[in-house]
């Protein structure tokens, strides 16, 4: 981040994505000028790679989450990462430590939904294993981290 004026601007559009620049500008104490360039010194930097909204995935009828272990063999790791991520029920891939080689978060519509995307998983060469996790309760889903 180039300096604290940028983190009150991401800050603020953190909270809310919303607001206009001008809001943004009056709430942190710059001109709205200011404000959109530093908006697009961050886009510009990958800081902000895109807008989006924060959903309700329940209420839109994913009534199953659920978080895959995926062992990967012969060192094939970024390209059973880039496959996964291509899966419209992946909303999160990661390269782990420990005994797994992938973590996956999913969101499924139905059990079947979450079977096929399992078998679907298997097939992926250099995959010899899963092991899923179905979550029970979400406590807490927000990947705003406010710097």
């Amino acid at each position: 981040m180039s300096d604290d004026v940028s983190a009150k601007v991401l800050e603020e559009y953190l909270r809310d994505s919303r607001q206009s620049i001008r809001e943004v500008a009056r709430k942190v104490g710059v001109s709205s000028g200011t404000v959109a360039s530093r908006l697009k010194d961050m886009e510009d930097a990958g800081i902000i790679r895109r807008y989006s909204a924060i959903l309700d995935y329940e209420k839109l009828g994913y009534e199953l989450t659920a978080i895959t272990e995926v062992t990967v063999s012969d060192g094939k790791m970024i390209e059973v990462c880039e496959t996964i991520a291509k899966m419209s029920q992946a909303t999160g891939v990661y390269n782990v430590t420990g005994d797994a080689d992938i973590m996956v978060v999913g969101k499924f519509r139905s059990r079947k939904e979450l079977s096929d995307f399992t078998k679907k998983l298997l097939t992926i060469p250099h995959v010899p294993r899963t092991k899923t996790h179905l979550v029970l309760n979400t406590m807490k889903e927000d990947f705003s981290v406010i710097p």
